[in-house]
């Protein structure tokens, strides 16, 4: 029993110095409205890149999206001082807009893009994320097919890194 509980909390203890570890970066990214954003890398190649969609504070959305950073051993040719890397990744975003007659939606989301990673913890970055799924509009009682995510998601992203 003491044994099992000593490995446990060295477990612990393990994966969050592991989870303090990694690259992390907070900020907003401006497009059809403002997103509030959160990446947690995992490692040099992947990161988790949460967030909270605001659109022209008409509605409120979340996406999740798993990210690969520099796939396909592809990195930007012309690293200067900073670091240039592009991303790619899938995940899901859910949400609604206009809040006096609310559309719901929800599908699957994509995520492709380019930041530039300056010699202090900041970057800058352009995202296009489309969103391919279903609305609900409850005022009319519809349900259709989500073409609007594909041209809103182009966002320029200025984020903090820790």
């Amino acid at each position: 029993m003491k044994k099992s509980f000593i490995l446990a909390a060295f477990m612990v203890v393990l994966g969050a110095t592991m989870a303090y570890a990694q690259p992390r970066a907070i900020g907003a990214n401006l497009g059809y409205g403002i997103d509030f954003s959160y990446q947690h890398g995992f490692g040099e190649a992947n990161m988790l890149d949460v967030s909270v969609n605001v659109p022209f504070f008409n509605g409120i959305g979340g996406t999740v999206t798993y990210d690969w950073i520099d796939p396909f051993n592809a990195p930007v040719p012309w690293n200067n001082k900073g670091e240039w890397h592009w991303y790619m990744g899938v995940g899901g975003g859910a949400g609604m807009y206009r809040f006096n007659a609310p559309t719901w939606y929800a599908g699957v989301v994509g995520h492709i893009g380019i930041e530039y990673d300056f010699w202090f913890p900041f970057q800058l970055s352009l995202d296009w994320r489309p969103n391919f799924g279903v609305w609900n509009d409850t005022d009319n009682n519809r349900i259709g097919f989500n073409t609007n995510g594909l041209v809103s998601g182009i966002t320029l992203g200025v984020r903090y890194k820790f």
